[in-house]
């Protein structure tokens, strides 16, 4: 039944974006190959008067995304971060897409709250406001906790929003699909992939738990940032279509002229929101991916407040450190390091010529580094840098894109702040501090420390291990002795001494 539903979406959205002149903008961003041109021009002209007109004031692309509604609001809102398919030009425009859409009823609101919670509204609250925040997916409230006066935000999803998005993202798999069909050459725009993102995405936004949780975790990694604070959640108001999390008092980011009349440092608050995402990003590996002003208040004392947690940004260990030294060595000019970290970390093929990539990193960093101060971009230098590794072999890492892009946002929040802002020295000891306690000798020895506890889990099972090894190794080699015992015994004995000299250093260091 869903075969003709999707194909009948898919004839609605082409004639949308013919009728709104952003098939073309679309297609030539992503320099589409021409059987895809073909195939969209014929799923949308002969049905543009089928067409959502949408907003004439608006550009293109942002008027038919509007128009056909929140899915493809939150899809461009997604591409938006994927400059890797959709150009650099496409995606910033993308990037301004504002997903602001008429609330739904404040009594709709409380039954959804009542029917999730099990509680009475009108006895939990003494005051339930109108909405005063709807987006795509969701709506806020203000309210006050009848027991102990505490003020709260109660965040609820839209009725029926999970089925009416699981119905378009049906349609976007049926158009990757026929992409990857009718036009081969479109493989190269991953199409599929680009899809199973966005379905990842909004997946995890559809079910307020999981936002409470990163809410949780990241309340939790900055606990002890000065200036830096988070509204607590609720969890016993808290649910799958409800989120309840303290109500965050504050002069909103984007307003100077109310910062300066509360008397607050604007520079110095630009440097703050800079030095908090380099910090979250590097030390927790665990990032706030949406930091504009709209999600960005100061407190009455000046503490940072950050709140809508539906997008963070997550990258493990092992990058982080290889990261680091990129923008240090960065930092420093020292191209010939940043090259050579690239090939230990595999980033670059092993038969690339690491004085000729070193030479093509120089060609980066130099006219940044020739720039006023006011003109320096730390995202500028991730956007080049992904430009030239992909140039040398290197594949795409959506989590190193989305870093990029909530870099390039976070420069534009401290610039709109502070015109003048040296984006490198407010950077440079984030990262030193960072690169002294990731790559020395105590973070060798967190390391040793860690690999002793697996090898400690690991201890019961060693000798029925080695025992089935050697019983293997008995019935294909008779006699053995020399070469194919020490084979078997080495590790059993290397894998134990380096557990007994973890444990050693990382007393000797404590």
């Amino acid at each position: 039944m869903r075969g003709p539903h999707n194909i009948w979406r898919l004839v609605r959205t082409g004639a949308t974006f013919e009728r709104t002149g952003a098939m073309k903008v679309v297609l030539d961003a992503m320099d589409a190959p021409k059987p895809l041109r073909v195939l969209a021009r014929v799923l949308g002209w002969p049905f543009q008067w089928l067409g959502y007109k949408g907003d004439a004031a608006m550009p293109p692309v942002t008027r038919a995304l509007t128009a056909l509604g929140p899915a493809y609001i939150k899809f461009g809102q997604v591409l938006s971060t994927r400059p890797d398919v959709v150009g650099d030009e496409l995606a910033e425009q993308l990037r301004v897409l504002q997903d602001k859409l008429p609330p739904f009823p404040r009594a709709q609101a409380k039954a959804e709250v009542e029917r999730e919670l099990g509680l009475d509204v009108d006895e939990v609250f003494s005051e339930f406001s109108e909405p005063i925040a709807a987006a795509s997916i969701a709506q806020v409230h203000r309210a006050r906790i009848a027991e102990t006066g505490q003020e709260v935000a109660v965040k609820v999803l839209r009725p029926g929003i999970e089925r009416a998005f699981r119905k378009d993202v049906d349609a976007f798999y049926l158009a990757a699909r026929m992409a990857d069909l009718f036009a081969p050459g479109a493989k190269r725009l991953r199409p599929m992939d680009v899809i199973e993102h966005f379905d990842g995405v909004v997946r995890g936004e559809l079910d307020l738990r999981l936002e409470s949780a990163a809410a949780s975790e990241y309340a939790a990694n900055t606990a002890d940032d000065p200036g830096f604070a988070l509204p607590p959640i609720l969890w016993n108001m808290s649910s799958r279509r409800v989120m309840t999390l303290g109500w965050a008092e504050g002069v909103n980011l984007g307003d100077n002229a109310a910062l300066d009349a509360a008397g607050h440092d604007r520079r110095a608050l630009g440097e703050r929101v800079l030095s908090m995402f380099l910090t979250h990003a590097l030390r927790d590996g665990f990032f706030h991916a949406d930091m504009h002003q709209g999600n960005l208040k100061v407190a009455a004392n000046g503490d940072l407040i950050a709140f809508d947690y539906g997008i963070m940004g997550h990258i493990d260990e092992y990058t982080r450190r290889v990261y680091a030294e990129i923008l240090f060595g960065f930092i420093r000019r020292d191209y010939k390091r940043v090259a050579e970290v690239h090939f230990e970390a595999g980033y670059v093929p092993a038969d690339r010529d690491v004085d000729e990539f070193a030479r093509a990193l120089r060609a980066v960093g130099e006219p940044i580094f020739g720039m006023d101060a006011s003109h320096i971009s730390m995202g500028r230098l991730l956007a080049y840098l992904f430009e030239v590794t992909e140039r040398f072999g290197m594949e795409t890492r959506t989590e190193l894109i989305l870093l990029q892009r909530t870099m390039v946002v976070v420069e534009g929040v401290a610039r709109s702040l502070d015109p003048h802002i040296n984006i490198w020295e407010v950077a440079r000891p984030v990262v030193e501090d960072y690169i002294k306690q990731s790559i020395g000798p105590r973070a060798l020895g967190s390391d040793l420390l860690k690999t002793a506890r697996v090898m400690a889990r690991f201890g019961p099972r060693l000798p029925g291990l080695v025992e089935s090894a050697l019983i293997a190794q008995t019935h294909t080699d008779p006699a053995p002795s020399g070469p194919g015992w020490q084979a078997l015994l080495w590790p059993a004995l290397g894998g134990a001494v380096t557990g007994g000299l973890a444990v050693a250093l990382v007393m000797s260091l404590g």
